[in-house]
């Protein structure tokens, strides 16, 4: 490391309910808001502004951010060189379909193959720094893979629980890493269900999606690289595949973060966010809708596209938040239109990405169309994880 390497100077301040704002302490093991049972958000001393010179000679990870994220303590970071992540022009694909500025974010290029390893390397470093001894996750599949990773790297057992249906890469990662690992039949509310009765005594932590304040902060990271990678501005719209939102939310909250540390120009405008779901499971899309109330009672349908089969997602205020906020928008995506973006992204930009990030590209083509999006636009596509774990799901599909 450089001699402007990172050391413990966090500003965080608090964890504050993100229903009702009360503020918990940041010093002891939170997990939920005890008063509203919802996610704590961390917030940080932004008037304690550090210039983004700063950044100048830092690792090429995440925690080059490490200002405006909460580990305390550098000794416990737990790293696999998550972040950092390439933003590639889609020029074939934009001559096609008349786009004149689109790109793409590819996670899939993450330690573990996704873009879970942000969250879950910055969620073990703190389980590590607050003295927790055991983790257990509730997964579609790729971030149980993380957690047992960052796990396997701190010393720490790990207890994967996810569908039996998930594809045999995902299992098989989880087994080599060390992981004890339970598969039932359903989706990953079902197998959040079996955490709880697993820990019903309170002997892990559950690092579940925003079950605990720290997997949001390791995943915004991807909102301060996306500014610093366009050179502090940011694309007229970002298209990212919401399953349990985190992502979404969190690139959201780096922006606000960037506007007050002024490292955005005061009149910049905010990306329109859409959130991509999967036909097969779009609670948000309905609720966004006003088809229902809430995704409280939500069932929804196993999906190539495993990691957006979240049909009961903690996190669908703060989601419906950030698109109301941004103009956003939903859309959802068939079976079969996933299988189309991923053999068109592949066959035209070399790019295998897993069927999240090409429910991105489908439903960029199809607000294009519907003149949702302009030609002119700076877009940007998620791609959320690397294709090749999901070839189970595919299998033969590749043929047109």
């Amino acid at each position: 490391m450089t001699s402007n390497s990172l050391t413990s100077i966090s500003h965080i301040t608090t964890l504050s309910c993100s229903k009702c704002g009360k503020d918990y302490s940041p010093e002891v093991l939170q997990r939920v808001s005890e008063c509203c049972a919802m996610p704590l958000l961390a917030r940080y001393d932004l008037e304690e502004s550090f210039s983004k010179d700063r950044l100048h000679g830092r690792e090429g990870t995440m925690w080059r951010y490490q200002e405006v994220l909460p580990l305390l303590d550098e000794k416990n970071k737990v790293s696999l060189g998550e972040g950092f992540t390439p933003l590639l022009s889609l020029k074939a694909l934009g001559n096609l379909y008349g786009f004149e500025n689109l790109h793409l974010k590819d996670e899939g290029k993450n330690p573990t193959g996704s873009f879970k390893a942000r969250g879950l390397s910055m969620a073990i470093s703190k389980a590590l720094e607050m003295g927790v001894e055991q983790c257990i996750i509730p997964t579609a599949g790729n971030a149980g893979v993380a957690m047992a990773a960052y796990c396997a790297k701190a010393g720490l057992p790990a207890v994967v629980v996810m569908p039996r249906h998930t594809p045999k890469a995902f299992k098989d990662e989880c087994y080599w890493y060390g992981a004890e690992v339970h598969l039932l039949d359903g989706l990953i509310h079902d197998c959040a269900a079996h955490v709880r009765h697993l820990n019903q005594h309170g002997d892990y932590l559950d690092v579940s999606t925003l079950k605990e304040p720290y997997r949001l902060e390791g995943k915004k990271t991807m909102g301060y690289e996306i500014a610093e990678q366009l050179n502090w501005s940011l694309p007229d719209v970002i298209l990212y595949p919401a399953g349990g939102g985190t992502g979404l939310i969190g690139i959201w909250k780096a922006f606000q973060e960037m506007k007050a540390l002024g490292w955005l120009p005061e009149d910049v405008k905010l990306p329109r966010m859409v959130a991509v779901q999967a036909q097969n499971c779009k609670p948000l899309v309905d609720t966004y809708l006003g088809l229902q109330e809430n995704s409280q009672h939500y069932n929804g349908l196993p999906t190539l596209a495993n990691g957006l089969a979240v049909p009961r997602p903690l996190g669908e205020p703060l989601m419906l938040e950030v698109l109301e906020q941004s103009d956003g928008t939903v859309m959802a995506i068939t079976e079969e239109e996933m299988i189309e973006g991923v053999r068109e992204l592949a066959q035209k930009e070399g790019l295998f990405v897993a069927p999240e990030g090409a429910a991105t590209w489908i439903a960029a083509r199809k607000l294009l169309k519907q003149g949702w999006l302009q030609a002119h636009e700076q877009i940007l596509l998620l791609n959320t994880g690397n294709g090749q774990k999901y070839m189970e799901n595919m299998d033969g599909r590749w043929v047109v």
